[in-house]
Formats: C-alpha cells, structure tokens, sequence
C-alpha cells in the first residue's frame, strides 16, 4: 500500500530523445535520467522522498522484461549446488518435483500440504486488498516447509541460518537517510524466522547476532541448527499459527527483510475473471499472463474515468541509471528541495493513503521505493528481489545498479508448481544470494553498527576497513540504479600502519562504476602524475590511499536471462579510501572565495593537460587545512576522461543538473550531440557559487523563506532547468539575499558583486558566441554552402586562458584576490 504525501510531484520524467536518422555524431554522453541523480543530490539541498519518486518511476519504467522461465532458471542456478555450473534441465526438474507439495501429498514438522490449496480458495473470496494478505501468507508458509522436503539433485539444501518465513506487515517502516526519517509500508515481507519472531517478541534473536561473526562460528551455527531441527519447526509453526497473519507490534528493520510482497487489487472485491485452483496439478508449458507484464499505471488506466491514453511503452530503450531531466509538469512547493550527496533538509514521506486516491504511486513504483529502502538499508548491495501480486498473477522484479528487470507474470492459482519452484528457490538462498555482500561483515564496536571488510592486497599483504556505517558522517544513496555512491568513515590498521593516522581521519568511498569507463583509480594516477610537475594540482586533488574493484559484474544476470545488449550500461562495485575531506558549503566570505578559486586554477592546469572533469558541483569542491591554511581540492573523478580516448565512455550522465553550463541544458545536449568544453566546466563554477552563496550564510543552509527559489534547479528535467537559470543568468540583482542590504560585512558585498559581474560576463560571452555563430550561418546560407560551423568549436589553450582572464579581470575578483590584512 501507498504512503500519504506523494502527490506533490507526481509527472514523470520524459523519456530519453534518441537521435533521429542522420542526427548529429554523438559529441558526448547523452544525460541520463533517473532517480541516480535526485538521490545523489541529497546533501545540496535536502531531497523529499516525495520528490524522488518520479525518478523512481522513470528507473521503473525503464525496466527490462524477461520470461518468468528464464528468472525462474536463474534463481534455481543461483540457488544450486554449482552456481557457476549450467544446468539447462533444472527447472523442469524442479517442477516435477514440486508436484506432491501442489498435489496435498506432503507433511513436515506437523504441517500438511493440503492447506496449501486450502488457503488459495479462500483467497479468491470477494473482499477489500487486506483481506487476502493472510490466506496468500498461510500458503506460503504451509509450502515452505514442505518444500524442505523436496530432494532435486544439483539444488543446495534450505539455509537455517535464514529460514525465510512470509509476515503480513502493512505497517509503518522507518529508517534514517542522513538526518532524516523515512516511512514506508509494505504489505508483506520475507525475513528469516528470528527477525520476524524478533518484532513480536521485542527483543532481538540469536541466529540475528551471529551474522557478524566469523565464517567458522557461522558454520558451527548451521550444524546447531540441523540438530535443533524439530524445536525450530515448532517455533515456526507456532509463528505461523500466531504472528506471521498479524501485523508486527514492533517496526521491523529494513536491514533484516529479504524481499516485499505488494498486493493490488484491479477492483475492490474483484473475482470476476478469477478461477479457482484446480483439482490437481501437472507440469505444463507456461501460459502468459494478462498483462504478461505490468506496465506503470496499468491499474490506474482500468481505474480512472475516461480520458486520454496513457499506456507506457514496456520495453524502453535503455537500461542504465539515468540523469534527471525529468520532472517536467508538478513543481515542489517553496519550502522543498532537492540535492546530491548528504540530506540536509527533509526525507519524509507520511502514512498511506486513502485507497480512493487515485494519485497515489503505482504498484510497481511503490515496490521500487521499498527497493530504494532496501539498497540503502545495507552496504554496497549487490542486488534486491521483490515480487508483485496483481489478483492471481505475481511477477518477479529484479533491482541492481545497471537497472531493473521484470519477469512476465504467472499466474499461481493456476500454474502453482511455478510459484512453488519460486519459493523453493527463494528457501535455498543464502544471505549473499539474497543480495548481501558477503564481504562486508556486521560487526558491533562500542555498541555501533560496523562493517568489517578484509582483503589480500599484493603490497600491503592484508588489509583491514572497519566501516563506521552508523555514523552520523555517513553519505548513502536513496534510489534505484546508477553510481550508487556510499561515504563512510573508516579505520583500518593496515593504512595507519603504511601512512600514519590524519588528524581528520579517512573516509571509503563504494559505488558502482561504469566498467567502459576508464576507473577512477586509473584517472587519478594521470592526475597525480600532473601533480608532481604544476603546483596549481599538487595538494589539491585527493589523496588516494587504497582501492579495489570487485570481479561481479551486473551485466552477468542480463546474460543469463537472454536481455538484448546484456553489457550496455555495465557496473562493477568499488572501493576507495582517501584521507577525508570538508565540504565548501562549510566556508563563507574569503576563505569561501579562496578555496573556489584554487580548484578552478587545479581544473584548468588537468584540463590542459588532457584530464576532463565534467562534473563541477558543491560535492566536488572540497578542501583541508595545512599550517593554518585552507587548501582546495577538486574532487570525484568517477565520471571524468582522458583526452586519449575517442569519443563518449559509458552510458551514464556526466554532470548535476544544477550546475551544468546551459548549452549543455538543451534538447540537442541531451541527446549527445554539443560536445563538452572547458568552457562548459568554467561555467559550472559560477553556478555553484551562486547556489553556496545564496543557499548558504555562515556554512549553514539558509531556512527555506529566506533562501532564493533555486531550489527548483535540483529537480526540474535539464531543458526545464535551463530554462529557469537563463532568467537567473540574465537578472541576477532579482536574487540578492534579503539580508544583505542590512549587512555591514565589506566581504559579503564583495562576494555579491562577484557573483553579479560573472554573470553578466556569462551572458556577454554567450551573446558574442551566438552573435558569431549566426553571421556564419547567415552568410553560408547566403551563398548556399550548406551547414554552418558549429556553436561549440574546439578551444585552444589560448582560449581556456583567455576566458578565465575575462572573469579573474573583473573588478570584484581582483579585490578578492589581493591578499587579506591577516595573511
């Protein structure tokens, strides 16, 4: 069911414009679109999960689809003996199999599978949508069991250490992103038995504390379990008689559920249309569904008054996390924002809404939201699974960071071995099967939640991170697909043993990289190189003390399931540790404008010398002090390139909305085809610095009612948002700070009329750019010689110099410039 308060900005996204026949070459990588960079955004101005929603649906409908055989065959696979062994026949196999716990022919633990059959009648009784939570909840869990008993060879034996049992939930579900709170309320859940007796009982389960320890006492745990097998049956049994068809007294934790259930119903009552099971069950072909896949907005088409079309296309074109240019209709309200990196305002969603809202998130977009929860609720998680239930189909949806498949449906009450053959897959998933990396072990230090991550390093022999996860300092991501990027703090023996211990301490950067594009770590060993011969590089760009790339690439599962251009869009996890950095929206006055113009004078040396950065933005402008001064530095190079290498690398974004140049902001931009200059970075410096000194007084976010309306920037689509910074760009005195004109500070009238004289240098540029560009064309036209010379010609050095010197010329630069009385 749908939480309340979500109808604020409820228009998607537009969908990408794929270049017409004989468009333009590709100049550079088309913006993506999606929930990537509205989530990364939190931090800038503080992301309402409200606000985040339409990206979440653009992520959702832009799903892949694949045949319920196919994920059916990958789960068993996965859930094999020998994953990485083919066995084309296991699904049938399995099917067979399942057959006597379909038919009522199978008891375990005092569970009969008759009931089975039993609860799937009374499920097709006429009632409200809650009402079938519990006879779906009673035939899972009388499967489950039974399922324990089905031998098939090659298939792993069930995992006691999980023991998935299915809970009704419909309550409200919390978790902190950042600093604030959000409420989500999934129908039902999977967990292990003990997190689920955990909610009841009030206190946390045993089997729960062992998941941090060490793999020997994990395996010791296991054969506990075999022994206790009939006081284990019992505690299930009496969970699933007692608890598991009631809503849970206690909030259950995102971190402990393994996958959603969301029900929907196309009518309230509904049973039209809705046979009942059959007397018996045999294997047959699978029958497709109606819808064999579910579209966004499916239901609410059946549901609405007569009115236009709205049927999505249910096989987009692309598969990767894409870029915000999408909310183009609904607009948030002046006291909301958005942001990249660290919620600093509101994440908030309030309590479901009534069911006669016809606004409220669809089916499929509410799940993806439970899979946002899900990602952000446990470290560097490979993938997620939910499933939908739509009357008498269920459908398989698939969450990693190179984006979302669907299975087509199937229809259980009529083709129940499948879904049997789910379940019992589902029961043989260990912890990382179920998406958990197996590598960053929960630990408790201090009484905090930690991660524990140990490596084989060819230098360093082992290296040990204690991942500080519950931190306050820690950065995660809210949303679906892309780079994901988590910041945590973190210690580790093996690094402070090879560079000392910095007084502020380190930080590990994880994220899900593009593998086509050239790795961060290969970008900064180039920067580092630069370092050591140009001193407007050397101490500002950061200090890379360790990193690794984790062999699992995303594309493996569209490979398995036979999706067309399985490697488009392909992300592989990483690992990074630097010494940590302090944001600039912490700096004000002098030292705001000091460290800004030492990253410019950094960006422009690596731009010289074939290192682009592209992604100029308020969370890559950092700095640090040493002997008592500030030191900028220019930081994230995930997204950069190198001038050795022809042509656009990836498939992802490069550049924030917000502050991208605005001949970057056009229909033609987005579809690749205006290549990015250096002239286009040099103007996402002005742009940040407008939003830090407007947004910001003192290093501290100004309250929404004394702030300037930019707030709309972070979430508008890239044409809109262009739109909006021209009229910025063309009447900057319309923004200046209310309290400004009561100031006496000398160094914030500086600081106002820098910003005021780079934008009108900003627009004397562009006005003599296209006044150029247009007497070219208009004389070509003239004499008839075809297409013009393009708006954004190669630049020279001269040029980059040239354009700097215009605004460092300025009157207000050239104050601020001059050293300070005190230094």
């Amino acid at each position: 069911m749908s939480p309340a308060g979500e109808t604020g900005t409820s228009s998607t996204p537009p969908r990408a414009n794929a270049p017409a026949d004989g468009a333009s070459k590709i100049e550079s990588t088309p913006n993506s679109r999606g929930a990537a960079v509205v989530s990364e955004n939190i931090g800038l101005v503080g992301v309402q999960v409200k606000e985040v929603r339409p990206w979440i649906q653009r992520d959702i409908e832009q799903a892949k689809q694949c045949k319920a055989d196919a994920m059916l065959q990958a789960l068993l696979q996965r859930a094999s003996c020998a994953p990485e062994t083919k066995q084309p026949d296991l699904l049938q196999r399995c099917l067979k199999a399942v057959l006597p716990v379909c038919n009522g022919q199978v008891s375990a633990g005092g569970i009969d599978s008759s009931g089975v059959k039993t609860a799937l009648k009374e499920y097709i009784r006429p009632g409200v949508e809650n009402k079938f939570y519990s006879p779906f909840i009673e035939a899972t869990n009388i499967a489950l069991p039974c399922l324990e008993e089905i031998r098939v060879d090659g298939m792993g034996a069930p995992v006691p250490t999980v023991d998935m049992i299915c809970q009704q939930n419909d309550m409200p579900m919390y978790q902190t992103h950042q600093t604030e709170t959000s409420l989500r309320k999934p129908d039902l859940v999977l967990l292990p038995l003990n997190s689920a007796c955990a909610s009841f009982e009030g206190e946390k389960s045993g089997k729960k504390g062992k998941k941090g320890k060490r793999k020997g006492k994990q395996k010791d745990a296991e054969k506990d379990n075999v022994k206790d097998d009939k006081k284990d049956d019992q505690k299930r049994k009496a969970h699933m008689v007692k608890n598991a068809m009631e809503k849970p007294p206690a909030p259950i934790p995102w971190k402990d559920v393994l996958a959603c259930i969301e029900f929907k119903r196309k009518t309230p009552g509904r049973t039209k249309g809705i046979n009942p099971p059959p007397p018996s069950y045999t294997v047959t072909d699978y029958a497709p569904t109606k819808p064999e896949y579910l579209p966004v907005d499916h239901l609410k088409v059946r549901v609405r008054p007569p009115g236009p079309s709205q049927t999505p296309a249910t096989q987009p074109a692309s598969d990767t996390a894409v870029l915000s240019s999408g909310l183009t209709a609904a607009r948030p309200s002046k006291d909301r924002s958005s942001s990249k990196r660290k919620a600093t305002d509101t994440l908030e969603s309030a309590a479901k809404k009534p069911r006669t809202n016809t606004d409220e998130p669809d089916v499929t977009v509410q799940t993806g939201l439970y899979a946002a929860e899900m990602f952000a609720a446990n470290i560097a998680v490979n993938y997620l699974i939910n499933l939908i239930v739509v009357d008498d189909m269920i459908w398989i949806w698939y969450y990693d960071r190179q984006g979302t498949i669907q299975s087509s449906g199937i229809n259980f009450l009529q083709d129940l071995p499948r879904f049997m053959v789910l379940l019992y897959a589902l029961q043989r998933f260990k912890v990382e099967d179920w998406g958990r990396n197996k590598h960053f072990l929960p630990v408790q230090v201090e009484g905090n939640q930690c991660h524990e991550f140990k490596i084989k390093d060819e230098k360093l022999g082992e290296v040990d991170l204690l991942l500080h996860t519950s931190h306050d300092e820690r950065v995660t991501h809210y949303g679906l697909q892309g780079r994901a990027t988590n910041v945590v703090p973190v210690t580790s023996e093996a690094l402070a043993k090879k560079y000392g211990n910095f007084q502020d301490g380190m930080v590990a950067k994880i994220f899900w990289g593009e593998a086509d594009r050239t790795s961060e770590p290969e970008i900064l060993k180039r920067v580092e190189e630069i370092a050591k011969v140009h001193a407007t590089v050397q101490g500002h760009i950061p200090e890379l003390l360790w990193h690794h790339t984790f062999t699992n690439p995303t594309s493996a599962i569209r490979e398995a399931l036979g999706i067309p251009d399985p490697t488009t869009g392909n992300r592989v996890l990483y690992i990074l540790v630097f010494r940590k950095l302090h944001p600039i929206t912490k700096l004000h006055g002098k030292e705001l404008f000091d460290v800004w113009y030492q990253c410019i004078l950094c960006h422009l040396t690596l731009w010289k010398e074939g290192v682009y950065h592209r992604d100029i933005s308020p969370g890559n402008l950092m700095w640090y002090r040493r002997n008592g001064k500030l030191i900028g530095v220019l930081n994230d190079y995930d997204l950069s390139s190198l001038a050795n290498i022809v042509g656009p690398q990836g498939n992802e974004r490069t550049g924030t909305v917000p502050f991208m140049a605005l001949d970057l902001l056009t229909a033609k931009a987005q579809r690749g085809e205006v290549k990015h200059l250096y002239r286009h970075d040099l103007e996402s410096f002005m742009w940040v610095f407008a939003w830090i000194f407007l947004r910001y007084k003192n290093g501290v976010l100004r309250p929404a009612e004394s702030r300037p309306l930019l707030d709309d920037w972070a979430t508008l689509d890239a044409v809109a948002c262009g739109k909006e910074k021209l009229f910025f760009l063309e009447n900057p005195l319309d923004y200046q700070p209310p309290d400004l004109q009561t100031s006496e500070s000398d160094i914030d009238w500086s600081l106002w009329e820098l910003l005021v004289e780079c934008f009108v240098m900003l627009d004397t540029a562009a006005y003599n750019r296209r006044s150029r560009v247009h007497r070219i064309r208009l004389a070509q036209q003239r004499s008839k010689e075809g297409a013009g010379e393009q708006t954004n010609a190669e630049e020279s050095v001269s040029d980059m110099d040239d354009l700097l010197g215009k605004f460092t010329g300025t009157m207000a630069w050239v104050k601020l410039s001059n050293p300070s009385p005190s230094q």
